[in-house]
């Protein structure tokens, strides 16, 4: 599947707003809204856009804390590490979950209440878990997101 130009464009625009309509990115391009709709779909299609989504306040939903959990596994097999992945990211308070290389296994960025909701988040969801063999944690001070990505270059 080969992206041109005019779909970068339209990414671009959808990456700063989601929500902005077909008919304003159409003229930002200068596109038919038509043809601007049938590049969307065939996108949408190809599964190069998988969705959009809300940024949301996070002390509006009662977040006033965001920490990273460093984990270490136990156990390397492949079905253990994959049913902790999907269960782990089904907890409520799991932003985003990694499996990465290194010195821990897999790091977690999870959002709270306060540091007693951190503990009992950690001690109650994560280190009781099977296969979990240590935790370390790290408060978020501040934090900046990009969620904008261009073509790499080759």
């Amino acid at each position: 599947m080969q992206l041109d130009r005019i779909d970068f464009e339209i990414l671009g625009l959808l990456q700063k707003d989601a929500q902005t309509p077909n008919k304003v990115i159409a003229a930002q391009i200068g596109l038919a809204a038509s043809t601007c709709h049938e590049r969307i779909k065939r996108m949408e299609g190809l599964g190069v856009i998988r969705g959009s989504h809300l940024e949301c306040d996070l002390r509006q939903f009662g977040v006033g804390l965001q920490a990273i959990f460093m984990l270490k596994l136990s156990k390397h097999d492949r079905r253990i590490v994959d049913r902790f992945m999907q269960e782990v990211a089904q907890i409520n308070e799991v932003r985003s979950i990694f499996l990465i290389s290194g010195q821990y296994d897999v790091v977690a960025h999870v959002v709270v209440r306060d540091t007693e909701h951190l503990r009992d988040l950690a001690l109650d969801q994560f280190t009781n878990r099977e296969g979990v063999d240590q935790i370390e944690t790290s408060i978020i001070y501040d934090a900046r997101h990009n969620f904008e990505l261009s073509p790499l270059a080759r």
